[in-house]
């Protein structure tokens, strides 16, 4: 049988499959079917910044406000020695995770401000997390920011955490950078050990009966997985730095393409809410199986087979790609143009 076995974030993995950041992780029980499916490793839901400010402006609120006007109601007030909120839940759950799980546990850090990524960045370090992922989830929405300064300020906040913690990092990215190559190039000398390929933004919609905008979940298609493949074999081409794949990837195909273009590991979230953690034995099956037909003797071996650097036609990474699939169109039957 292929060796299934990789290395990412300078952690030995026993096959390329990650559940990603999702709510699988939230609860042991379903963390250990992950295992038991074989995960080689689970990126824990996402620590976000802003509930955590939002609940310690809702207690300070609460405790320091209730009494205004009624100073004798200040001795009805009980003391919250043992208030739990989300940072302190959130690194119950990463304990608990470690001391259950023999697979490594990644945490997931979601923050808006320098001094959050630090902060909490240290916080999950100290309770035993294996590497940190940051997911740079930020809509550029003022006018007066340019591209070159939300990238300068990603850079520094991760110069920042790099020294503060004794932990590999990986940055989660949009694929909305107009510069990629040039950016995970930028990151990759401020500290980053791995990059993922590319987080999935949920879209808002608009609610037509209502007039308002509200949150609106589409789970990914194998569709979406190409953009990954795409942009992970022109990484791989010009970078040596991890890079794990994330959106879109569902079938054992998917997983395969990616790993030819040379990502390290492949992270998986709407396949397992769809279909349980025993999608994890079918994905690892399916590559298994395509290894001993295509005869690699490991992972590893295919690893960037088909990278921008070594692909036969690298040019169909790039507008030759687009030109093609255009004049590659035929109208279905029994529409006439």
């Amino acid at each position: 049988m292929s060796d299934l076995t990789v290395d990412y974030l300078g952690l030995s993995l026993k096959n390329p499959l990650l559940p990603s950041a999702s709510p699988l992780s939230r609860h042991l029980d379903s963390a250990r079917h992950l295992e038991d499916a074989g995960a080689a490793g689970i990126v824990m839901y996402s620590l976000f910044e802003e509930q955590i400010l939002a609940e310690e402006r809702q207690y300070e609120r609460f405790i320091h406000n209730a009494a205004l006007g009624h100073g004798e109601a200040s001795s009805f007030l009980p003391d919250q020695p043992d208030y739990q909120g989300t940072l302190d839940s959130y690194l119950e759950q990463l304990q608990r995770l470690k001391e259950n799980l023999e697979i490594p546990v990644i945490a997931s850090l979601n923050g808006v401000t320098d001094s959050g990524w630090v902060e909490y960045g240290r916080e999950l370090a100290g309770a035993g997390a294996d590497a940190l992922e940051l997911n740079l989830y930020y809509l550029a929405a003022d006018d007066n920011e340019s591209a070159a300064e939300v990238e300068a300020r990603y850079v520094e906040v991760l110069a920042r955490l790099v020294a503060a913690v004794d932990l590999p990092i990986a940055v989660k990215l949009s694929p909305q950078f107009t510069s990629p190559v040039h950016f995970v190039r930028q990151l990759q000398q401020a500290g980053a050990r791995g990059a993922v390929i590319f987080n999935r933004f949920y879209q808002s919609d608009i609610n037509l009966e209502t007039l308002q905008v509200e949150p609106s979940l589409q789970l990914s298609s194998s569709y979406e997985s190409l953009l990954r493949v795409r942009w992970t074999a022109i990484l791989r081409g010009s970078l040596d730095i991890d890079l794990a794949t994330t959106g879109g990837f569902h079938e054992p195909v998917d997983v395969i393409k990616a790993l030819l273009a040379g990502a390290n590991a492949v992270q998986l979230c709407s396949t397992l809410l769809q279909h349980g953690p025993t999608r994890l034995q079918q994905l690892l099956a399916g590559l298994a199986e395509w290894l001993e037909r295509e005869e690699y003797e490991s992972v590893r071996q295919m690893q960037g087979s088909l990278s921008y650097r070594h692909a036969a036609n690298p040019g169909e990474y790039e507008r030759q790609n687009y030109l093609s699939v255009l004049d590659s169109f035929t109208p279905p039957p029994g529409v006439r143009y």
